[in-house]
């Protein structure tokens, strides 16, 4: 799966969790699409709220392994932030990312970087 963001396209968001879901209906474990759902749900809006330029998503099933990766064009690198009680919902995505996936990363490149996570099938 690959789709292109534009930027500050939120709507896309669930375009993205649709066609993840798409390609994880017949991965065998369905209790996994949730999570990555949510996980690319995250690093989708962050890269989509934090930077200037749209996004890249690609998503890649292996066998065993999921491994979704969204690249923007800033060489900021995310940083997770431990929020306030009364902050609402903002600065928790790193952390969901941190807590579910099987393994998770970011690599700059370029004038950019790539966050990415995995999980085991």
């Amino acid at each position: 799966m690959s789709r292109t963001l534009r930027r500050a396209d939120l709507r896309a968001v669930g375009e993205v969790r649709a066609a993840l879901r798409e390609l994880l209906r017949h991965w065998g474990r369905p209790e996994s699409t949730d999570v990555a759902e949510l996980l690319a749900t995250e690093l989708v809006t962050n890269a989509l709220v934090h930077t200037d330029q749209g996004a890249e998503v690609t998503a890649t099933l292996a066998a065993a392994r999921l491994r979704v990766e969204v690249r923007d064009h800033t060489a900021k690198h995310p940083r997770s932030l431990v929020p306030a009680a009364d902050d609402g919902t903002s600065g928790r995505g790193l952390l969901l990312v941190q807590a579910l996936a099987d393994d998770w990363g970011v690599s700059l490149q370029g004038a950019g970087k790539v966050v990415w996570f995995e999980l085991d099938g």
